[in-house]
């Protein structure tokens, strides 16, 4: 087992989790203007819907890799090129990060559940986004591909969770930080925009 590995994917998935996306500023828009629980609601969905995600990319991925290992080489190639795209498209993004909360929809917190779980699963750019992001961190040769693929998945989920639970809970300030520091959207296009980069120079080279 290579703890280097898992290592790096824990590290980019952190800085990942904690890039201006629609997911942690829906959380965030949710919890300043319903509530704490009611952001922390949708990172439930979220991290559910993460699950499923998981599981179609650990038995579909699997089962290529057992067949054809040649097409296994192509899917980590589409996936490096396919974070290319990714870093090219934040580069040319507007670095500001929007946190309108004004007539916002009060919702239940099964409602915001199932919401944050939907806008999940039926993401196809989510579903991209797996197959390019965890190939290329498979990191043992003794056990199975459906149980690394789990484990990644659980490692994503656990991060996002404790990131995105700590926008719920520590809104109101994120709120007036973002605010008050009109660099620190800059500040993490970038990191986006390296992260995206060293992944796909893994992926390819590593």
């Amino acid at each position: 087992m290579n703890y280097e590995i898992l290592l790096a994917f824990s590290i980019a998935t952190f800085a990942l989790a904690l890039s201006p996306g629609p997911d942690n500023i829906f959380v965030l828009i949710q919890s300043i203007s319903n509530g704490r629980k009611f952001g922390l609601a949708v990172v439930v969905g979220l991290m559910t819907g993460c699950l499923v995600h998981t599981t179609l990319l650990a038995f579909g991925v699997s089962a290529v890799i057992k067949d054809n290992p040649i097409i296994f080489t192509v899917i980590k190639i589409f996936g490096a090129v396919y974070l290319l795209y990714l870093a090219i498209s934040v580069y040319r993004a507007d670095d500001s990060i929007s946190i309108e909360t004004e007539n916002k929809q009060v919702n239940s917190l099964s409602t915001l559940f199932r919401q944050g779980f939907i806008m999940n699963v039926l993401n196809p750019k989510v579903t991209i986004f797996f197959l390019a992001f965890f190939p290329g961190f498979l990191f043992s040769d003794s056990i199975s591909t459906i149980i690394q693929f789990y484990v990644l998945g659980l490692l994503f989920i656990i991060i996002s969770s404790i990131v995105f639970g700590s926008i719920a809970l520590l809104s109101g300030s994120i709120s007036d930080f973002l605010v008050g520091n009109k660099r620190t959207g800059f500040v993490l296009k970038w990191v986006q925009i390296i992260v995206f980069i060293g992944i796909a120079i893994f992926l390819l080279f590593g």
